[in-house]
């Protein structure tokens, strides 16, 4: 089967998503003859930098021969840079500009970097750089100060969500709400990862109608029985069985941020359905009908309090950097329970 983000890549401002921001200034700005001789995007893995890299490349008129794209991370030294230098000096083949996307450019060598910026101060005319990097804070300031710079926002589940079901159905795939959602959390906010997750899902499953369960079952996510489990005897005080589910969680190799992630998201829901009535509605879609029946039988409980939600989301917090990766959850499941 084809790889699923390189077929749905956008290659029109239209296609982009979740950069409203970026892709309007750009446009604009071409629109009115105007354009930079160097760009400088950042933001997170996987949210459409090179994308949006190559479709300005081609809103400026240039033609794919006269298109660079260079990784950084493999041509990081001085001599790369001088080649660069020296292929800069050519004109453009057929078009009026020769663009250089330059991706993952923070690791550049201090050396490279120093030649880097000779050329940006006084680029040729015919050129135009184009550099991306998901650690603007590696960049050195000289280089930022001569760049035209875009922050890429990190897509929302929401939007994550929404494309993976617009992909899904052009695949001949129609999934349920909660498979819908689950690719999209372990997405973790990259459209790339995202679009792996779904890919690796419909090569693997012969069904036309996807559901959480199989996804679960072929990514290796926490099952829902498993949170719910926590989610009850958390909010019961029964530290044992907590404790329990937790246990069973680390044996079976699951990422315990992954798992702290779905706890969160399933008791953020479970407050808001206590709470607030117009968010029941929005709640009821976002899940499949049995996590919306668990859900709605803990709401009508009203035993979730705020300080338990914010045990788990300090905990949460504390899981990439604990040497004991299920700790922050045991040390929350104590403090609440006990």
């Amino acid at each position: 089967m084809p790889v699923l983000y390189r077929t749905y890549r956008p290659a029109t401002w239209n296609e982009v998503v979740g950069q409203d921001h970026i892709v309007n200034a750009l446009r604009e700005a071409l629109a009115h003859g105007h354009h930079s001789h160097a760009y400088l995007f950042s933001g997170s893995r996987g949210i459409g930098k090179t994308s949006v890299a190559r479709i300005l490349a081609k809103s400026l008129g240039s033609v794919d021969e006269d298109i660079y794209e260079i990784d950084a991370a493999s041509n990081r030294g001085i001599d790369d840079i001088r080649e660069l230098r020296e292929h800069v000096a050519v004109l453009p083949f057929r078009s009026s500009f020769k663009v250089y996307i330059i991706d993952e450019v923070h690791m550049l060598s201090k050396d490279a970097w120093n030649a880097l910026l000779k050329t940006l101060e006084e680029p040729p005319a015919h050129v135009v750089f184009i550099l991306a990097t998901t650690e603007l804070d590696k960049v050195p300031e000289t280089i930022i100060s001569r760049c035209q710079t875009f922050s890429f926002k990190k897509p929302g589940r929401e939007t994550i969500r929404r494309e993976i079901v617009r992909i899904g159905k052009k695949e001949g795939r129609d999934l349920d709400a909660g498979a819908a959602d689950l690719i999209a959390l372990l997405g973790d906010g990259s459209f790339r990862d995202a679009l792996g997750m779904l890919e690796k899902v419909i090569g693997a499953s012969s069904n036309k109608k996807l559901t959480r369960q199989e996804v679960e079952s072929i990514t290796g996510a926490p099952r829902a029985g498993l949170v719910n489990a926590f989610i009850e005897n958390y909010i019961a005080k029964n530290a044992d069985a907590a404790l329990a589910a937790v246990t069973e969680a680390e044996k079976s190799g699951i990422s315990m941020s992954t798992f702290a992630s779905l706890i969160l998201e399933k008791m953020r829901f479970i407050l808001l359905t206590q709470y607030s009535v117009a968010s029941k509605d929005a709640v009821k879609q976002r899940v499949s009908p049995d996590d919306w029946d668990f859900i709605q039988k803990q709401a009508d409980i009203k035993a979730l309090t705020s300080p338990m939600l914010s045990a788990i989301l300090e905990a949460a917090g504390d899981i990439p950097r604990a040497h004991i990766e299920q700790l922050p959850l045991e040390l929350a499941i104590i403090k609440i329970c006990g």
